[in-house]
């Protein structure tokens, strides 16, 4: 051992080793140096080998110091679940972990909204923003229905008068935490405003009633629970702007009256046409009748040769059915003539 240490080689080797620690070292104190103050200054309870841990799990220790300070100078305690290594996990697992704490620290100063580390942390991981929930939670925020970025200006509802009424409402919602995670976005609330007044006005009598009282259009939405399994509560549905559209029920009742119109007219085409068709089936029996006719009467002479030759018609009788005929003849034209 001695032989060792009197060896100028192995002196030369563990000084070497030595500025290599003591260098490492510096490096670490340098690198964190400013955040260990920092925390230790706050009260933030970050060590020296609690920054070298974060490093070394690919955690960034400024967001982790960052986070814990502004916890600490809040009053938000270790006891409540904000510890350095909850705040690493959040970091792990892909959460925004100054958002998180700048949530709870407007929890905290709102004094009516309870949001401990466990729920905020869950609402931040299902992609909320949670702080712009809290934020909406103590300021209520308000939505156009429709949107100002809607195809149509305006929702339009008919009366049972057949009057249309144009109507633009205001929907004033609260954040509801307890249903952030699953619940429905404002796009529904949208929607269920929209459907709530349209069936409102649609179960109005008269369009005038409405212009009258339009709160009874809030209030009958309300009533409604349209914010049921959704992310907001609604606080209030105001109604901005109300006009008088066209009048649907006479358009629709002078379109029903043109179709009843065209039908009537096709039907009595249709009996038109089955008229004339039925008289030319008429003409067409007669001209067959006199076919027949004529068919008959040429059939006579025939008869009568034959009637000769076997004797049973003289020439007498043949005159005297000449002078019936002539006789029949002459009264046609005196008749005619009359």
């Amino acid at each position: 051992m001695m032989e060792l240490l009197r060896n100028p080689t192995v002196w030369i080797v563990i000084t070497i080793a030595g500025i290599i620690v003591l260098l490492t070292i510096f490096a670490i104190v340098a690198r964190f140096f400013r955040l260990y103050i920092q925390s230790v200054t706050t009260g933030a309870g970050i060590g020296i080998f609690d920054l070298l841990r974060m490093t070394f799990r690919k955690v960034n220790p400024t967001v982790i110091v960052r986070s814990k300070i502004m916890a600490t100078q809040a009053g938000i305690t270790d006891a409540e679940g904000v510890t350095a290594r909850a705040l690493e996990a959040h970091y792990m697992a892909g959460g925004n972990v100054p958002l998180v704490i700048r949530s709870m620290i407007a929890a905290r100063k709102a004094k009516i909204i309870d949001l401990d580390f466990k729920r905020a942390t869950a609402i931040d991981l299902a992609g909320r923003n949670i702080l712009e929930a809290v934020q909406t939670s103590v300021y209520p925020r308000v939505i156009d229905c429709p949107p100002k970025n809607s195809k149509r200006p305006s929702l339009d509802a008919i009366a049972k008068d057949g009057i249309q009424l144009k109507v633009k409402a205001r929907v004033t919602v609260r954040a509801n935490l307890d249903q952030l995670i699953g619940g429905a976005t404002e796009e529904t609330i949208v929607a269920r405003v929209g459907e709530g007044i349209v069936s409102a006005i649609g179960s109005s009598e008269r369009h005038k009633d409405v212009l009258e009282n339009p709160d009874r259009i809030s209030k009958a939405v309300l009533a409604r629970r349209l914010d049921s399994q959704t992310a907001f509560e609604i606080v209030s549905i105001d109604i901005a702007d109300i006009d008088v559209g066209d009048n649907i029920g006479a358009r629709l009742q002078a379109d029903q009256a043109e179709a009843d119109t065209r039908v009537a007219r096709a039907q009595a085409e249709g009996r038109r046409a089955m008229a004339v068709s039925q008289e030319q089936e008429n003409l067409a029996g007669i001209e067959e009748m006199r076919a027949k006719l004529v068919e008959a009467e040429a059939e006579v002479p025939r008869a009568m040769a034959e009637a000769f030759q076997t004797g049973k018609l003289g020439i007498l009788d043949y005159y005297k059915m000449q002078n019936i005929q002539a006789d029949t003849d002459m009264r046609t034209s005196i008749a005619t003539a009359k």
